[in-house]
């Protein structure tokens, strides 16, 4: 436990940080799972509409550094690769 005032008060603010970082990369995770599980269904419209919701937690993850620049390109990339896949196989 925190025994100066300091050090409590860096605990309060990284537990009221968890709490966001938490809600952030769950968003970010279930959009993703959201578009690979449409395509997985042959849903290719909705995937390719559910995409930007998916872009914009991925880039809202970055902008609280919950991921680097590259994770969030490469995330990005990886699900458009996907959806351009199913599209063609279509």
């Amino acid at each position: 436990m925190p025994i100066t005032s300091s050090a409590k008060k860096a605990l309060r603010v990284s537990k009221k940080k968890k709490i966001f970082n938490v809600r952030r990369s769950n968003d970010m995770e279930g959009a993703i799972k959201g578009v690979k599980k449409l395509i997985k269904d042959k849903k290719v419209k909705e995937a390719e509409n559910a995409l930007p919701k998916a872009y914009k937690a991925i880039d809202k993850a970055f902008k609280i550094k919950l991921i680097k620049k590259n994770a969030a390109a490469r995330n990005k990339s990886r699900l458009t690769i996907l959806v351009n896949k199913a599209k063609a196989s279509k």
